[in-house]
C-alpha cells in the first residue's frame, strides 16, 4: 500500500486539518492522507493545464447545461409570443393599409438601414421620429 511514498512533515492549520478529519469519508478515501493527495494532485493539474475543464465536477457541467437549454428553452417561447404578436399587427396594418409592392420594399429597404444603424435597437419613439424626418 506504502509503496514508492515518501513520508514528510506536513504543516497545517489546526483548523483546516480539523476540516480534513471531518470530510475526507465523504470523498470515498480511506485515509487523510489519501484525500490531501488527491487534493493537491488535483490543484497541480488545476494550475497546470490549459484546459480546466476536466478538472471541473461533473455535476457543475450538468447544471450549468441545464441552465443553458432552459434559458433557451424561455427564449424560443418569448420569441414565439412576439412573432405571433407581431404576425397580427402586421395583418391588422396590411388589412387597414393599401401599400403597394414596390412602396414596400422601398420601406423594406429602409427598414434594415435604420435598424442596422440603430443595432437592432429599435422602439416606437425612434419610428415616430423617423417617420417625421
Amino acid at each position: 500500500m506504502f509503496e514508492n511514498k515518501k513520508k514528510f512533515a506536513l504543516w497545517m492549520y489546526p483548523d483546516t486539518l480539523e476540516k480534513v478529519g471531518e470530510i475526507y469519508r465523504q470523498d470515498n478515501c480511506e485515509s487523510k492522507s489519501e484525500f490531501i493527495e488527491k487534493a493537491v494532485n488535483f490543484y497541480i493539474g488545476y494550475l497546470t493545464s490549459e484546459d480546466n475543464k476536466s478538472f471541473l465536477p461533473s455535476i457543475v457541467t450538468s447544471t450549468l447545461k441545464s441552465i443553458v437549454a432552459e434559458s433557451d428553452n424561455r427564449t424560443s417561447r418569448i420569441l414565439f409570443k412576439i412573432a405571433v404578436e407581431l404576425a397580427i399587427l402586421q395583418n391588422i396594418v396590411a388589412a387597414t393599409n393599401e401599400i403597394d409592392d414596390v412602396s414596400l420594399k422601398r420601406l423594406r429597404g429602409e427598414c434594415v438601414k435604420e435598424v442596422t444603424r440603430l443595432k437592432g435597437s429599435l422602439d416606437f419613439d425612434d419610428a415616430l421620429d423617423w417617420q417625421k424626418g
